[in-house]
């Protein structure tokens, strides 16, 4: 029997990931779910799951963050996440720190059960639009020129992206458990590396660029 952990903050949304994944006849599973990101951490740390499918969007956390912190407790256990955020903007970070598949809520519920395959098989889930976009990039080889927000840190990346979303240093410095002159001091950072000169052009460069959903 294949154990699993579904993470997402709506109930409706990991009854129905679960109802999906029951409906499908080749998979035998259990799973468990969490709604809080302390609560995952706890159950992946206690529990012995052979996969973990996780929304990177959860309330009060930075999902990168959190990524990171499930993978340490338990490096050999997969995780796919589930995110409404665009795969060629966030799923790259989220391999990199461990990811083993990277799926949007807007996908076809048979797209999830083949994700949840292929891992389980030992492999890597990735939808063709972002198996285009990764071979884009290897195909233009070291020096290529890419999006400037490529090249931010993951917690640069995150400040950038909640900025974009219209919220301020002390919104974000709550979310991220940072101060503010901390946050504030990412900010720099990103417009620095952006070129950017106000705020309002580092919102203008987020919506642009599909980064404040």
């Amino acid at each position: 029997m294949t154990k699993i952990l579904v993470v997402d903050d709506h109930t409706l949304v990991r009854r129905g990931v679960i109802r999906i994944l029951e409906l499908s006849r080749d998979l035998e599973i259990v799973c468990d779910e969490a709604g809080q990101a302390q609560e995952a951490v706890r159950l992946v740390s206690e529990g012995s799951y052979d996969l973990v499918l996780l929304d990177i969007a959860l309330p009060g956390v930075n999902g990168l963050d959190l990524l990171k912190s499930l993978h340490r407790e338990a490096p050999k256990v997969p995780i796919i996440i589930l995110s409404m955020y665009p795969e060629d903007q966030y799923a790259i970070r989220c391999f990199t720190q461990g990811a083993s598949g990277y799926l949007a809520k807007e996908s076809a519920p048979e797209d999830l059960v083949a994700a949840v395959r292929k891992v389980l098989a030992g492999g890597r889930y990735l939808s063709g639009g972002l198996a285009e976009h990764l071979a884009e990039h290897l195909a233009a080889g070291p020096g290529h020129t890419v999006l400037s927000h490529e090249d931010l840190t993951d917690r640069e990346f995150v400040v950038l992206r909640l900025s974009g979303a219209g919220k301020s240093p002390a919104q974000i410095a709550a979310e991220l458990f940072l101060s503010v002159k901390t946050v504030n001091t990412y900010r720099a950072r990103v417009m620095n590396k952006l070129g950017l000169k106000s705020n309002a052009e580092l919102i203008s460069y987020a919506i642009r660029h599909k980064l404040s959903k």
